[in-house]
């Protein structure tokens, strides 16, 4: 799918906090935790263990976790608090079809561990049955509607997004998916690491197709099956740097064209089952991909593609159903991939499920329990602020031209900015919770997601819908509503303290701000105008400039060793790292200009300055396993928590001078061989 760009952050709690609003009659503190840094280590060596040193001691890496970072201490607060909110409902009778229902009996049904082993593999039988029925390849595409609306993408996906070359409407796009292990590399990349992590794999399905009925020769032929599947898919998929070209994935098809190029599937029945009758054309994302799954289904047998479609079953379901599925699962892709020594509780699992499904039903609650109306005009005037300071800067540039800049303010200027919760919020009355089975519950919420989205098609853009729950502690830019949301939930520290001066409040929250702006403009959002349309509005010369210093800062990045003889991927995070680049930019300057209208002196030791580069790298202190370093690298595209701070602040000139840096120092980058876009 066509991704929105976010802060890489789970979800937590919220409590309402000021920043820059009656500053002057409260006693602020530093916000800052003395007990979060290492002042043994020296901040021109490594300014990730200076400022979270101390934090990383105090915090080892709970048993549940591949990663734990400072905002995943903000989840388990968070997740204490909806559990308080949802376990009223669960221990009380409500009327049916009410929404106190449906959240009460999801979590019930969710927590039921004896039903849940008792059932065993039962809720599966009649998916594996219905695939194991079909009869040819036609029936098998027909079959792959039913799939998409239980969430299950064999092969490619199907949604309903903004057309990008016409913003305002919705239109049908197709994406390569049907990786079970998720992203390409994985099936590709020969180190040996991966080598391993692949070879679990393997044994993984097997023992899941054994758990669930097959006998071990059938388990070990479906396992070769779906590997030979998904190994094709991967070689044709389109790699996470060529994903980020928008104008490559965007590709205008006919139905008739469609059909007469990828003939193995049958797309009219296809997209009859899916509610999308009388469809006329859609953007195929990524045409290799497609012509790939198209060859798949047509030289394959039968028999190796109905073992894939049940693999996705299985990969879906398992944390659906009873212990020795769910543990097994884990086995792999909690310890194997990530790391992870520990599954989470089950009343940890069974409140993100409530979340994923009823989010905005408990976001409502959530909302009206804990975040007052005053945050939310209070942080419209902080984004103001930054607004404001990015505009300034923009002004400033060197490298870009006047007619070029005059486009850039009008982006700017038309940012649809969203702020705590929605204005309307979703009616989940068509959704039937029910107490037959957890997995039965899953498959109805995501029916009716999946009708939500095709009701879409051939409509206008909602730009008032939310992409994120009111809870969620993070926040993202959308480049084809041209739209930045901050939800409540990042209302809170570390991102923001009622409690705490302008230095801590714009080190933290202030970059959040700046960095989602600073999407409008990376290497991808700055292709969409202020309309969210994919257009080209930068002059020819502007345009060199500006990929010129993007490429500096992906050079910069690919020399970064994560691990030994693993590095970085610039040109994969570089959207990621622009947008740190210039959220510290812009709310450096917005807070300078703060400083203008009220002295704020020094506090626990350190300057004003000082004081909001620390509270920046706070946020991103984590402790995270060697196993996860290999899997973000290849499936995340942020950087690191470490080098969010080593790599983003050695490009700040105003780092440089806050705390002394010199020629000297480890992190030093000659000026000339720094970069400079915001």
């Amino acid at each position: 799918m066509k991704f929105k760009n976010c802060l890489p952050i789970v979800a937590a709690c919220f409590v309402a906090a000021s920043c820059g609003s009656n500053q002057s009659s409260q006693k602020l503190t530093s916000g800052l935790s003395m007990a979060n840094l290492d002042t043994t280590a020296v901040p021109g060596q490594s300014f990730y263990q200076y400022a979270c040193g101390g934090w990383m001691k105090n915090n080892p890496l709970p048993d549940e976790y591949s990663r734990f970072g400072s905002f995943d201490q903000l989840a388990e607060n968070n997740r204490e608090q909806v559990k308080g909110l949802i376990e009223k409902l669960a221990e009380t009778t409500h009327q049916a079809g009410s929404i106190e229902q449906k959240i009460g009996d999801l979590y019930s049904v969710a927590m039921d561990s004896v039903k849940l082993n008792e059932d065993g593999y039962k809720p599966l039988t009649e998916d594996l049955q219905a695939i194991a029925n079909l009869q040819n390849t036609e029936d098998l595409t027909t079959h792959l509607a039913q799939m998409n609306k239980y969430g299950m993408f064999p092969y490619f996906a199907i949604y309903i997004g903004a057309d990008d070359m016409n913003s305002s409407m919705n239109i049908v796009h197709t994406y390569q998916s049907g990786l079970g292990m998720g992203q390409r590399d994985y099936y590709l990349e020969e180190d040996e690491a991966t080598s391993k992590i692949r070879e679990a794999y393997k044994q993984h399905i097997t023992t899941m197709f054994e758990l669930v009925g097959f006998t071990k020769d059938e388990a070990q032929k479906a396992s070769k099956d779906v590997f030979d599947i998904e190994y094709r898919l991967a070689k044709a998929f389109l790699s996470p740097v060529e994903l980020r070209d928008p104008h490559a994935n965007y590709n205008i098809k006919t139905i008739a064209e469609l059909s007469a190029e990828y003939p193995s599937i049958a797309w009219e029945t296809l997209f009859k089952e899916l509610g999308l009758d009388g469809l006329e054309s859609i953007d195929l994302g990524q045409p290799r991909a497609m012509a790939e799954a198209n060859a798949l289904l047509k030289d394959m047998p039968l028999s190796a593609q109905k073992a894939y479609l049940q693999w996705n079953v299985i990969n879906s379901a398992a944390s659906y159903l009873s212990d020795d599925l769910n543990q097994q699962n884990f086995e792999f892709f909690g310890k194997v991939m990530s790391g992870t020594e520990k599954m989470q509780p089950r009343w940890k699992r069974a409140v993100s499920t409530v979340n994923g499904s009823l989010g905005e039903a408990v976001g409502q609650m959530y909302v009206a329990e804990y975040f007052p109306p005053a945050a939310k005009e209070r942080m419209v005037t902080l984004v103001k602020n930054l607004q404001t300071a990015l505009g300034e800067r923009i002004q400033s540039l060197d490298w870009m031209g006047e007619a070029t800049k005059v486009k850039a303010l009008e982006k700017l200027n038309t940012f649809h900015v969203k702020i705590g919760y929605p204005d309307k919020w979703k009616d989940y009355s068509t959704l039937a919770i029910e107490k037959d089975s957890y997995w039965s519950n899953i498959k109805r919420a995501n029916v009716w997601d999946h009708a939500e989205m095709i009701a879409k098609a051939g409509k206008p853009v909602d730009k008032d819908e939310w992409f994120m729950t009111p809870q969620t502690v993070n926040a993202y830019y959308n480049p084809t509503t041209n739209e930045i949301c901050f939800p409540a939930g990042i209302l809170q520290y570390p991102f923001f303290d009622m409690n705490a001066d302008d230095a801590f409040n714009y080190g933290a929250i202030g970059v959040v701000i700046g960095h989602e702006m600073t999407h409008g403009f990376d290497d991808q959002g700055r292709q969409y105008d202020k309309e969210g349309n994919l257009k080209d509005w930068w002059t020819e010369e502007d345009a060199v400039n500006f990929e010129a210093r993007a490429k500096v800062m992906s050079d910069f990045f690919d020399s970064i060793e994560v691990a030994p003889g693993v590095y970085a991927n610039g040109k994969f995070t570089l959207g990621e790292n622009i947008a740190d680049h210039g959220g510290l930019q812009v709310s450096y300057q917005a807070f300078q200009h703060a400083m203008q209208d009220k002295k704020i002196g020094e506090v626990d030791g350190f300057t004003p300055e000082q004081r909001f580069f620390l509270s920046y790298a706070n946020v991103w202190a984590d402790n995270i396993r060697p196993e996860e370093i290999l899997n973000r690298t290849k499936m995340d595209p942020h950087s690191l928590g470490k080098w969010r701070v080593d790599g983003a602040l050695p490009h700040i000139e105003a780092w440089y001078k806050a705390f002394n840096i010199t020629e000297d120092d480890a992190l030093f980058v000659p000026k000339d061989k720094r970069v400079a876009i915001w």
